[in-house]
């Protein structure tokens, strides 16, 4: 049997001997401290529509990685009708949405599983129990689930975007496992057509509508979350532009992603304004100096009192933040050279165990053979939390992505430590992970499929 060695690292073909007698110490005694789990995976099949799972495990010095296979319970999807689409979790349990190819006729939903991981907090750190393999948690896909694509995470509370049902619902993590009626969750009506969401507070909610023209051409329906229903919109108003795809909250403001710029509100948590009293505020992106166009994004990353998110493309790629804390909130853009061929995804951001703060963007390819990229950012480089003097501080070749409109790119998620982070490379069946102390990549796995979207959870089973 054959494994290899990077960096100190020896991957699963030793896994099982590790485990009965211990890796050797560095001065070749064996370790006195079992191995155990230190990082738990999930990640989203694209191939197999389905979600698979695999562990971290640490054994002296060195680290393994053991693939647990499909999450157990997991229901069968019809691969060439239905589509895994965003997946959020809050604490233990996890819900990724499901959207079908007929408007949601055929069969559309949600699927939460229970990942099986316990954060056990210890004043200044926190240890992890691994107290069982993930598995399902319960289910809801059939032809009245208004075909979900997004889903947000708000005050430890999952909001599922329903766009054929011009509404969305919220589910709280611990109702997932109670009985069948509270697991259904709390259906408001808001939003349409293609719908993102900001909510704030567990008070009101900004649910929005994607037309470019026609009469809900920039509309964002405010809603009442004491009100669930049909009744539930408070009012709506307009902003100049439309095209709306993407929505967040932060320090009592929200924030969209309309065809120009992004546009800000202050949050209505009395639900005191009408349509003829709301004032956005807009903050330009600039242009694309071919087109001439406004600039835009599609999704926003929160990071404390920071609203981040990518912009432009060739000349005019950049990396935006916005701090929203502030009166009167600016864009600051740090440029991200990136070739014909190449566009930024949405950032993910993360704490290091070193304290550093860093943006990871990657530059996915559009068409082509083009080389993709993996750059890294580092958002505070004096340690003063102001990010406006974030700097690149390293680009990194990453495999091949299968981009398919809005599936089949990049992902890369973190452990709860700060140690490793994991990224998919959907086009080659593999992961990879990336080392946060110095960022590089320390070890390859193929698992096989099409790995898109990942989640890390957890960290070491004991730090004592």
């Amino acid at each position: 049997m054959s494994y290899r060695k990077h960096r100190g690292i020896i991957w699963p073909a030793l896994l099982a001997a590790l485990l009965v007698s211990g890796p050797p110490s560095a001065s070749g005694q064996e370790a006195t401290r079992p191995p155990e789990k230190v990082a738990r995976l999930i990640w989203q099949d694209r191939e197999k529509k389905t979600l698979c799972w695999g562990e971290l495990i640490q054994a002296g010095p060195v680290l393994m990685f053991q693939q647990g296979g499909p999450v157990p319970g997991f229901p069968a999807l019809n691969p060439e009708r239905q589509e895994l689409v965003q997946m959020e979790r809050v604490e233990e349990v996890l819900l990724v949405g499901v959207r079908d190819d007929d408007a949601g006729k055929f069969q559309s939903g949600w699927v939460a599983v229970d990942l099986g991981v316990d954060e056990m907090p210890h004043g200044d750190h926190s240890d992890f129990d691994y107290r069982n393999p993930p598995g399902l948690l319960a289910s809801c896909l059939d032809a009245s689930q208004g075909n979900p694509a997004h889903l947000y995470v708000y005050d430890d509370q999952f909001f599922l975007a329903n766009d054929s049902l011009s509404g969305f619902t919220r589910f709280l993590p611990g109702a997932l496992r109670g009985p069948a009626a509270a697991r259904k969750g709390t259906f408001y009506r808001g939003g349409g057509a293609h719908i993102t969401l900001a909510a704030v507070d567990q008070k009101v909610a900004y649910s929005t509508w994607i037309p470019g023209g026609g009469p809900t051409k920039g509309q964002i329906d405010v809603v009442d979350l004491s009100r669930p229903g049909s009744e539930s919109i408070a009012y709506s108003f307009h902003l100049p532009s439309g095209a709306l795809h993407g929505a967040t909250s932060n320090s009592g403001k929200v924030f969209f992603a309309p065809a120009d710029g992004v546009d800000w509100v202050d949050a209505d948590l009395q639900l005191e304004k009408t349509p003829e009293t709301v004032q956005p505020r807009h903050l330009s992106l600039g242009k694309d100096s071919e087109s001439d166009r406004p600039l835009r994004t599609g999704a926003f990353t929160c990071h404390r009192n920071w609203v981040i998110f990518t912009t432009g493309r060739q000349d005019s790629s950049a990396l935006c933040l916005v701090d929203a804390a502030v009166a009167e909130p600016r864009v600051v853009q740090l440029p991200i050279p990136t070739v014909d061929g190449l566009s930024l995804v949405p950032p993910e951001v993360t704490v290091a165990a070193n304290g550093k703060r860093y943006a990871f963007v990657f530059q996915n390819r559009k068409q082509g053979e083009i080389q993709e990229l993996l750059t890294v950012v580092d958002l505070d480089p004096n340690g003063d939390r102001d990010f406006s003097d974030a700097v690149i501080v390293k680009t990194l070749k990453v495999g091949n992505s299968k981009v398919d409109g809005h599936y089949g790119h990049h992902s890369i998620s973190f452990d709860q430590d700060g140690r490793f982070g994991v990224l998919t490379n959907p086009g080659d069946g593999e992961l990879w992970i990336l080392s946060l102390d110095d960022l590089t990549v320390i070890e390859k796995h193929q698992v096989g499929g099409m790995p898109t979207k990942i989640l890390v959870i957890g960290g070491e089973e004991s730090k004592h």
